[in-house]
């Protein structure tokens, strides 16, 4: 699996408001039942479906950090999480509790979490913790003076714990600002095994071996590909696979701060490459029509029903796409999953993911944010399923099962050559607006993939007025 790269270059985050649409690349099912997709295979296995796999009981954790006496100390976390996703939290909050003594409410937030927070400040009373998506939202509260820096206990754990681009991706101005204690690998494609089985078609490792896996599927009487292009960013999702792979990371994050334009040929380049499977209405389950009145979990769930003959094979998607896949359906066994294929020299890693920033400066909170930097923390979660961490120091032996593994084992074997989400790192205006900006442009460009140069003409138009460059 090609999913490293030889290029060590180091990824600055893009300094931009947050884009709380554009998270449902990671939250559109992901919160809705992380946990339900337990489905033990929640990134990256072997056991049944939707099974929670280990209990994740916290006698079994390690006791690697060292935290205070915090009795008589309480604290507050707000998240979006809900569900299995929450409860699965909720046992590693408990956790922290039983080591320090101090007692930590969870508080449900409602997205986008940003203005939530805002709402909380101006009403004087703030969480001591929040669970921020973006680099984007991470400055913004930072810029509004809500954030507080991580003290040097927190941050020792993070310099231990986590490659040197998931640390910078939590800092604003050189300081650390965010703790990402969860992550979504983004550079997935599920798919049907008994599709691919009766096919004779095999995972592909390179975009040239995914035509060809796709001409066989077709020629097997399935169509090759689900897209839910009703919900933009699942293109966007596409194009930054493409580009990454094929430009490279110092074009991904030149193009992503707008410090190159959308006209530039490495742009020419990937629509290109994606043309080779968006004009081919008869690979798009429905056709490219079909394909803009799909949503994403639709687009999961239909290449998982219907026996042999689904509606389509595959579809890229996070690993956050368990929570759509049918619990008649196991993971690892019915449906599979496979890197991205590489474009250029390497395999992409896209990932998004939330970070635990502090609100209220306090002993206690800088304790809870030193612990969510631990791997004592996140090995708890990870036992449970439907979770992913960027903590290099997690053992992939945690996840419950063998999918899960592969997965968690990709996003940290990317070290610091993962980047984030482009159209998370951009103005809300551009990269996270549904029907307007990159969302719209791309979902024209997929009902005509010819008209290229026109579509780098409208995509740098309205990325010149969203970044005012």
């Amino acid at each position: 699996m090609r999913m490293t790269s030889t290029i060590r270059t180091r990824w600055s985050p893009q300094p931009n408001e947050a884009t709380p649409q554009s998270r449902r690349a990671i939250r559109t099912a992901a919160t809705v039942a992380a946990g339900a997709l337990a489905l033990s295979l929640t990134a990256c296995g072997g056991s049944d479906n939707n099974s929670t796999g280990n209990t994740g009981e916290t006698e079994e954790t390690t006791n690697s950090v060292n935290l205070p006496k915090l009795d008589g100390t309480s604290l507050e976390v707000a998240a979006v999480w809900t569900g299995t996703e929450q409860a699965n939290f909720k046992k590693v909050l408990q956790e922290f509790e039983n080591r320090t003594g101090a007692k930590v409410t969870f508080v449900p937030a409602q997205d986008p979490i940003i203005n939530f927070i805002g709402s909380k400040v101006a009403g004087g009373q703030p969480p001591d913790i929040a669970m921020l998506p973006q680099p984007g939202a991470i400055k913004q509260a930072v810029d509004k003076g809500w954030a507080k820096p991580l003290g040097s206990d927190a941050v020792k754990e993070l310099s231990e714990n986590y490659s040197q681009g998931w640390q910078d991706i939590g800092k604003v101005g050189g300081k650390p600002y965010g703790v990402y204690y969860k992550a979504a690998n983004k550079s997935l494609i599920w798919y049907n095994n008994q599709v691919f089985e009766n096919a004779g078609a095999s995972e592909p490792e390179t975009w040239p071996d995914l035509l060809g896996t796709a001409q066989t599927v077709f020629d097997s009487g399935v169509t090759p590909f689900s897209i839910g292009a009703a919900e933009g960013w699942t293109l966007t999702d596409w194009f930054e696979n493409v580009y990454l792979s094929q430009a490279g990371p110092e074009k991904y994050d030149q193009l992503a701060k707008h410090e190159i334009k959308w006209t530039d040929p490495s742009v020419k380049d990937a629509l290109t490459t994606l043309a080779q499977v968006w004009g081919k209405p008869d690979w798009i389950a429905g056709g490219a029509n079909g394909a803009l009145q799909t949503d994403f979990p639709a687009s999961v769930t239909q290449v998982f029903t219907g026996g042999d003959q689904p509606k389509a094979a595959m579809v890229a998607a996070g690993d956050f796409a368990q929570v759509n896949i049918p619990k008649s359906m196991k993971i690892g066994t019915d449906a599979k999953v496979f890197p991205f294929p590489a474009v250029g020299d390497n395999g992409p890693v896209v990932s998004g993911g939330d970070a635990a920033v502090i609100l209220e400066d306090s002993k206690g909170s800088q304790a809870l944010a030193t612990w969510l930097a631990s791997p004592d923390a996140a090995t708890i979660q990870a036992k449970l399923g439907g979770y992913l961490s960027p903590n290099k120091s997690v053992p992939n032996s945690a996840y419950p099962n063998a999918v899960q593994q592969k997965i968690a084992k990709a996003l940290i074997d990317a070290g610091d050559d993962f980047r984030f989400d482009m159209s998370d790192q951009a103005p809300q205006a551009f990269g996270g607006t549904p029907g307007k900006g990159e969302w719209k442009i791309l979902q024209d460009f997929l009902k005509n993939p010819k008209n290229i140069a026109g579509t780098q003409a409208k995509l740098e138009a309205e990325a010149a007025a969203a970044y005012g460059n």
